[in-house]
């Protein structure tokens, strides 16, 4: 990729680690806390980084007391292990049914804003994103991609106290094959 945009002269752009794309990422957060108000916990989708590190910007500015939670599947925790020892972890690509989480590692201006502004990393199971897209097909008549389902699959199954709090969660994503959605929802009967 970088050969070809160095050959026709063209800029790359990196899906995820990338001043524009953390700014355009942390819109979500944003509209999320102007309709609600102040939140106390935000949790949020990771893979690279760019959604998180962009939402715990907007939340840091509007919301200064929020805890923002990053969440990626327990197969692929780069992310988390990156987190907690301050030091960029990489990773084989991880096997879980969460595909848009299957990065290897976070993008590095993406790590400095998460280390900066980010409470914690979380992971959840394959199992756990499967019991989360179904509460949202059978309650919410929402489909709901893997890698969408991973702040909501913490909140609900992650054992931390939220009960009476405002809690947010981004919920990004609904690219998931019927087939397949199929699948994982007849696996979990």
């Amino acid at each position: 990729m970088h050969a070809l945009a160095h050959e026709r002269g063209l800029t790359m752009i990196p899906p995820f680690d990338h001043a524009d794309v953390i700014a355009g990422q942390g819109t979500a957060a944003k509209e999320l806390i102007d309709e609600a108000g102040a939140l106390d916990c935000l949790f949020v989708c990771l893979g690279g980084g760019g959604l998180l590190a962009g939402s715990a910007l907007a939340a840091r500015a509007l919301s200064p007391d929020c805890k923002i939670y990053g969440v990626e599947p327990e197969a692929g925790n780069d992310g988390q292990q990156s987190f907690r020892t301050g030091e960029l972890t990489r990773i084989a690509t991880p096997k879980t049914i969460a595909d848009g989480a299957q990065t290897q590692s976070l993008g590095q201006l993406n790590f400095a804003l998460i280390r900066r502004d980010v409470s914690d990393v979380l992971t959840v199971t394959d199992a756990q994103l499967v019991d989360a897209m179904r509460f949202f097909a059978e309650r919410m008549k929402m489909l709901v991609e893997p890698t969408g389902a991973l702040g909501f699959a913490a909140a609900w199954h992650g054992g931390l106290p939220l009960q009476g709090k405002r809690v947010g969660v981004i919920v990004s994503g609904g690219n998931v094959d019927l087939r397949r959605f199929a699948e994982l929802m007849g696996a979990a009967s």
